[in-house]
């Protein structure tokens, strides 16, 4: 990554100098993105992209902002902070830039979501993404369990971890996999509870993709090392399984790459007498290196932490379920079967050929007898069958249905299109979702080929909700298919304390269905009245607040240099 020119920048918030405070090619401290992100100081980078700690303007409310930048696929970055694929990675830069918003504007919709990180907002700028998500808060699990020196009890740990049981399954319902599901990506909050942070693209999280891969040892499952196999749900049951065991045992599994070789890892009862033998009989279930041999859902394994009885059903089912090894004597027996059969069928074969060659010969033979004078015709083709061309219907998905398709004289004289629309959310309006027949498939000129294009996004009008209660706000928010995010405000006395002061959206815009409203919860006066009170105004979503609404975001977006 090429080296990103200091540049001297100004806090939006208090008029102090900004410089030098994160590393070269990341965004300087106090960059301004989408007209309401402040950008902090860098906490991590991966091979995505970087995070950044950073302050939502209007709100007053600390943030954390994820940039898409893949070390492997970037080139340098100008000072005009924009950030360039290298030459020859273009399609790849692309590609996972697009998979990297998709991924994030999705689990925007199911968030906020019980025991998953909030993602706030999602917009791209620089020639790149940004995902913007709350601050959690809480502290790492790994370093929750470092400072306790024995293992936890397995329904501690159960209790714990079901938020982010809940979560994952909400992903999993959409087709969302985590694949990044470890200590060091779950926080326990003050209350005791977990929550689910480290969200990546597939790309991230498998070996060989082309981007510097973040695996877990001892967390990723088996399929994470190898871009043949398929991922899915049971790829985060083991990781969720991984994560018990830590917990339960004090140390985590053998890593999954190890365990191809040569499977040693223990049963979490060897480790720790005190763990009940069913529950390690579940993680031993749970951790198995076959994706079919194992536990395939969340769910189930929650479920199975939970219940003995449902431990032995569900034992019964896997073992009913799995190959079962077969003897080499067996195995043996069953080759030798085969060959003697294939020996066989070949001379059935060759005594069939040979008996069609000699009543052939003999039905020729008897014809030229009965017919000596007639011969055929040089003129006469020697078979009268005609082989007509196989006819494939077309490949439609994708296509823009009035531009390609319905306007294509070429489609409009074989086909006949019935087209029914359907909203989609990760479809562009216009374009064809799907069809029947499937492309590929065998279709007769004329015939009808049914479409369904899609109509984009259902949109809803944004209800006025200022002055509602955070219930009533939220009620009348989902009647219209919006979730709400609540934040709470400074309040100088011109909003009724405890109810909605403004929202991120306007009242009367019209809003995607499914999206996160930010709704601004007017604090109590008392509490938040500072000793300067600043100046009264009501912004709306997308403004830039003057240095008197707002505050640097201290250990973020603010520093020790800050000068008023």
């Amino acid at each position: 990554m090429g080296e990103l020119e200091s540049r001297v920048s100004v806090c939006p918030h208090c008029g102090g100098v900004l410089a030098g405070r994160n590393p070269a090619g990341s965004l300087p401290v106090g960059t301004l993105l989408a007209g309401r992100y402040t950008v902090g100081e860098m906490q991590s980078i991966d091979g995505e992209g970087i995070l950044y700690r950073g302050v939502e303007n209007v709100g007053r409310f600390r943030v954390t902002i994820k940039e898409y930048m893949p070390l492997t696929l970037s080139a340098e970055r100008g000072t005009d902070a924009l950030l360039r694929p290298k030459l020859g990675s273009e399609v790849l830069f692309k590609t996972t830039r697009m998979d990297f918003a998709d991924l994030y504007r999705s689990i925007q919709r199911i968030t906020p979501a019980n025991g998953l990180e909030a993602v706030l907002d999602v917009f791209e700028e620089n020639n790149t993404v940004y995902a913007v998500m709350e601050n959690p808060g809480g502290i790492p699990l790994q370093q929750w369990l470092d400072e306790r020196p024995s293992p936890v009890s397995a329904e501690t740990a159960r209790n714990m971890l079901q938020p982010v049981f809940d979560g994952v399954a909400a992903m999993h319902q959409v087709g969302l996999v985590h694949r990044g599901i470890c200590p060091e990506n779950i926080r326990v909050l003050e209350n005791g509870r977990a929550r689910l942070t480290g969200y990546a693209t597939v790309g991230l999280r498998t070996a060989g993709s082309g981007l510097h891969e973040q695996l877990y040892e001892g967390y990723s499952a088996p399929e994470q090392y190898s871009t043949t196999e398929f991922e899915g749900r049971y790829t985060d049951e083991y990781s969720l399984a991984a994560v018990v065991y830590r917990m339960v045992c004090g140390q985590s599994p053998v890593p999954a790459a190890q365990r191809l070789v040569s499977d040693s890892n223990p049963r979490a009862r060897t480790l720790e007498r005190a763990v009940p033998e069913y529950v390690s009989d579940v993680l031993w279930m749970g951790l198995q290196l076959s994706p079919a041999e194992r536990i395939q859902t969340v769910p189930q394994l929650f479920r199975a932490l939970s219940s003995q009885e449902y431990t032995t059903e569900l034992t019964q089912t896997l073992q009913q379920a799995a190959p079962r090894p077969q003897s080499t004597e067996e195995e043996e027996r069953k080759k030798h079967i085969l060959s003697l059969r294939n020996l066989l069928a070949a001379i059935l074969i060759l005594l069939a050929i040979l008996t069609l060659l000699i009543v052939w010969g003999l039905v020729n033979q008897g014809l030229h007898t009965a017919k000596p004078a007639e011969s055929t015709p040089a003129s006469e083709p020697a078979s009268s069958l005609v082989t007509e061309p196989v006819n494939l219907a077309p490949d439609f998905v994708g296509m823009n249905y009035d531009s390609q398709v319905r306007n294509n004289n070429s489609y409009a004289g074989d086909y006949l299109f019935y087209v029914t629309m359907e909203y989609s959310d990760t479809v562009e309006k216009g374009k064809i979702i799907r069809q029947t027949p499937e492309a590929g498939e065998v279709i007769e000129k004329g015939s009808t080929i049914d479409l369904v294009v899609s109509r984009g996004p259902q949109m809803v009008e944004m209800p006025n909700v200022a002055g509602f209660t955070r219930d009533g706000a939220e009620q009348q928010l989902a009647q219209v298919g919006l979730n709400a995010s609540f934040y709470p405000i400074y309040n100088d006395g011109s909003y009724v304390s405890g109810c909605v002061a403004y929202c991120s959206e306007e009242p009367g815009a019209m809003v995607e269905v499914g999206s996160t409203i930010i709704v601004y919860m007017a604090a109590e006066v008392e509490a938040e009245v500072p000793a300067t009170p600043p100046e009264t105004t009501t912004p709306s979503a997308g403004t830039t607040p003057s240095a008197a609404q707002t505050e640097p975001p201290t250990g973020g977006a603010g520093t020790e240099n800050d000068t008023d």
